[in-house]
């Protein structure tokens, strides 16, 4: 049997590699400039969109069969993956929401899967309504406007999912000179939960792996106040938790004040001005892992230079717990977004009107 001949690859295709090259050292600088901007998810998806083609047509013009057949069946078998969990999305989210119901409390913080997903099984019905009982031009406006809308938020969600695991990809150095442990609520009023408990644990082995690489002692800060219906401090119950696990007492604080994660940050970061004894002490912060690049931007705001680490977590609270990060960060900076729908409002608005005046409807 006769071989098929190499064909050498286009020479143009070269070129085109300066595109992924280029998109990816805007994101290299930009992520290592600061960590904590949902911006740089765009810079990353620009080098990983312009990255794939280029490398399927270099592939490809490699004419080496095994590299062509191995690449196109997982491009296939990804596409299924993607194809399968698009159309029953509806399905995995109220699937999601069903175990959540028989785990969790019946918060609506903890019902977010089960409202996505009953939106996603009555949005046909509802576009089905629009058209049949208004008038053409209006239901094409509305359509058009919650299209727009909703293409905007699944971008930036997007983005945040991209932001939100590459920042679980964050392992800080050994040198640090505080751990600040953001706390969550309590158990029967004064009992460490297992969420909350993973956070301390995550602290600690951090503090216990960098004592024995480098012999340096880190601080540990367990923040948190108390709730109404708590009986003492959520931070001095981690820290009676943390010295139970073995905690030396000097290398442990409490802040008690706090009743957010923004005053976890500000507070915690008054205590270490008035405790370091170094000009920028180094300093992390221990969470949940879906909870990183969120306390993150707060850090940042509070003017606390710390990274986060992530604690492990449920997977069956994720959805829910990611789908309420996203809507916190989108709330950060409501009023950009508020203006960007309205925009998007008016630009329907006058799409519609030029369709129905110009278009001949």
């Amino acid at each position: 049997m006769d071989q098929q001949a190499w064909v050498p690859i286009p020479t143009y295709l070269y070129w085109l590699w300066v595109i992924p090259i280029f998109f990816g050292i805007c994101f290299g600088l930009a992520y290592h400039h600061e960590k904590r901007r949902l911006s740089n998810g765009i810079w990353f998806n620009l080098f990983l969109y312009s990255l794939l083609p280029i490398l399927a047509m270099t592939i490809l013009g490699t004419n080496n069969h095994p590299l062509i057949v191995v690449s196109v069946g997982i491009f296939v078998i990804f596409l299924m993956v993607v194809g399968v969990a698009f159309t029953l999305q509806a399905l995995l989210l109220l699937w999601n929401a069903w175990i959540v119901w028989k785990r969790e409390s019946h918060s609506l913080a903890n019902m977010l899967t089960l409202l996505l997903g009953i939106a996603i099984l009555l949005l046909p019905f509802f576009t089905n309504w629009l058209n049949e009982h208004l008038p053409s031009p209006i239901a094409s406006y509305i359509t058009t406007t919650s299209n727009l809308i909703l293409f905007y938020v699944l971008f930036w969600f997007y983005n945040y999912l991209t932001m939100l695991v590459l920042y679980q990809f964050n392992f800080p150095k050994y040198n640090k000179d505080y751990i600040i442990v953001l706390g969550a609520g309590l158990l029967n009023g004064d009992q460490v939960s297992p969420l909350l408990g993973q956070r301390i644990d995550r602290g600690l082995t951090f503090y216990k792996k960098q004592l024995k690489k480098t012999g340096k002692v880190a601080k540990m800060i367990f923040s948190g106040g108390q709730g109404g219906d708590e009986k003492v401090p959520e931070g001095t119950a981690m820290l009676e938790y943390a010295l139970k696990q073995g905690l030396p007492e000097n290398d442990g604080l409490a802040e008690t004040e706090s009743k957010n994660t923004y005053q976890n940050m500000l507070y915690s970061k008054k205590i270490i001005e008035k405790q370091a004894d170094v000009k920028s002490p180094k300093t992390i912060f221990v969470t949940n892992g879906y909870h990183t690049f969120r306390a993150g931007m707060v850090a940042k705001q509070a003017g606390l230079k710390a990274d986060g680490i992530g604690a492990h977590t449920a997977k069956f609270f994720l959805p829910n717990a990611i789908i309420r990060e996203y809507i916190a960060i989108f709330m950060r900076n409501k009023y950009w977004h508020a203006a960007a729908i309205i925009l998007m409002a008016i630009g329907s608005g006058v799409l519609t009107w030029i369709e129905y005046r110009y278009g001949g409807k």
